[in-house]
């Protein structure tokens, strides 16, 4: 267990200093605190209709574990919160209600969590926030004159992720209906009510600032049901295609998004790594909400019955039917002498076969490989100069993220190829959504950007690239897909 962490603020604001603090553990609350072998020793009512009967019941245990939480003496402090943790994962639903219902425990949480964040300086450094060492509740105590790496508010920003750490770890541990309660309550009388207006906030130095914590908030809570709530509150729970009309209607998300192409740059890199960590967050609801409902129905294809020379691959190695990029609308602004030649585009693919376009429907993976790689030319190509760089290296590491990524998907039972497009409604206007309008319109300024923020755009990217969902691979990844008019791709968008 590692020292010189704050567990958190006392309310009399002395030093805490804690011998032994480890994270609650089975055996350790055994041996540490008396067993709570029923619910009367909880003075929780055995039945609902007691319940009924004394909805308002004196819970001694409860009330005195919330108050001790507060006390000056760390290790009273951490035993009290230990025994918090006990209480919220008592199976019984009586147990559950009592404490949801006839105590103050979500509220009690929550209020100090607030005002752990209202005690943290109005302008902070996003480095100093990010990289503030690994915060646990129940460590030891932050000894200002000891650290050589010492920032203001350094002991308020620990005291506010220790508890935050704290509450997130107290809802991973609770019955679920005590665990959906307790993050309900932080949702709204945390994330909206105090953290939702500093995001809002015009300052830049302000919004900076709020926007960092959130990041570090992001990356640092783990219990499911509190990421859902965050989800929802950064994102709303929209679940429909999302259109022109309607993407300020909900205002955080809408303001968030715009954040990643603001006229500060360390706003927009800042905004950028929140959402790159939040779409690594085990919820669906994140990557639907963001990508997946507007390619639900895949309007962005243009539609041509399936006839058998669609089989068939033309002389050329383009595929039958396939739109040819001097043709199509999007690039009507590219003259011959930017355009790459056919034997250019294909100098690095093998030979053209009628396995080009497998039985399948999809796009073989070294045709889709090597057309983003002809985009990029010769001389600017320096990794295979320097050992270790090369383009097996990055693939052998995007190949252990991408089954990372498929792990963490698994559950969400995603298909295995597209929607059929007779099933689609394809009259549909297609709108790529708020979030990939932001970053296509970033990519095609990348060569006007500064390199910090082509690097964290394009790293967004290809973390929803890497998202085993075959909408994504056809609409982000395929460069042979048959756009509809007026519509662009990530590929589109890098030729132009």
């Amino acid at each position: 267990m590692q020292k010189g962490q704050d567990f958190g603020m006392t309310d009399t604001g002395q030093s805490v200093h804690i011998e032994e603090t480890p994270r609650v553990e089975h055996a350790e609350r055994e041996n540490d605190l008396p067993q709570l072998a029923s619910l009367d020793e909880l003075n929780v009512p055995s039945s609902p209709e007691t319940l009924a009967v004394h909805p308002h019941g004196d819970y001694n245990l409860v009330n005195s574990l919330l108050n001790l939480t507060k006390s000056p003496d760390g290790r009273i402090a951490v035993k009290a919160c230990e025994g918090l943790m006990l209480l919220v994962s008592l199976p019984e639903p009586a147990a559950a209600k009592c404490l949801t219902q006839s105590t103050c425990l979500c509220e009690l949480l929550t209020d100090r969590l607030a005002s752990l964040y209202k005690a943290l300086p109005q302008s902070m450094d996003p480095l100093d926030i990010e990289t503030v060492e690994g915060v646990n509740w129940g460590l030891d105590s932050y000894s200002h004159k000891e650290d050589a790496s010492a920032f203001p508010g350094k002991r308020a920003l620990i005291s506010f992720l220790s508890w935050f750490d704290y509450c997130d770890q107290l809802i991973k541990e609770a019955q679920k209906t005590t665990a959906i309660a307790m993050a309900s309550s932080i949702r709204d009388r945390f994330f909206v009510g105090i953290m939702e207006p500093q995001l809002m906030q015009t300052s830049e130095i302000g919004i900076l600032t709020s926007t960092a914590l959130l990041h570090r908030i992001v990356r640092q809570v783990t219990s499911d049901v509190l990421v859902h709530e965050m989800v929802c509150f950064i994102l709303g729970e929209q679940r429909e295609p999302e259109t022109l009309m309607d993407i300020n209607r909900h205002p955080l998300r809408h303001r968030l998004i715009e954040h990643c192409d603001h006229i500060s740059d360390e706003i927009s890199i800042m905004t950028l790594r929140m959402f790159e960590h939040l779409l690594q967050k085990p919820d669906e609801h994140i990557l639907y909400n963001l990508v997946l409902r507007n390619l639900e129905e895949r309007n962005y294809t243009e539609y041509k019955p399936p006839c058998q020379e669609d089989k068939d691959v033309v002389e050329n190695g383009q595929i039958a039917g396939a739109v040819d990029l001097e043709e199509d609308p999007l690039f009507t602004d590219l003259s011959p002498d930017t355009m790459l030649s056919n034997q250019e585009w294909l100098s690095a693919s093998p030979p053209a076969s009628p396995e080009h376009l497998k039985s399948d429907g999809k796009t073989e993976v070294h045709k889709i490989v090597n057309s983003f790689l002809c985009l990029v030319p010769d001389e600017a190509k320096s990794s295979y100069h320097v050992e270790g760089t090369g383009y097996d290296t990055y693939l052998r590491d995007a190949h252990r993220q991408f089954r990372d990524y498929c792990a963490i998907c698994l559950r969400w039972e995603w298909p295995g190829s597209p929607k059929p497009l007779e099933k689609c409604n394809l009259e549909a206007s297609f709108f790529e959504g708020h979030f990939l309008k932001i970053l296509f319109d970033r990519m095609g300024r990348i060569l006007d950007q500064p390199y910090d923020v082509n690097l964290q755009v394009t790293s967004v990217l290809s973390k929803l690239s890497l998202f085993p969902h075959p909408h994504i691979h056809e609409y982000l990844l395929d460069p042979y897909v048959n756009l509809a008019s007026g519509c662009r791709s990530l590929f589109s968008v890098i030729v132009r």
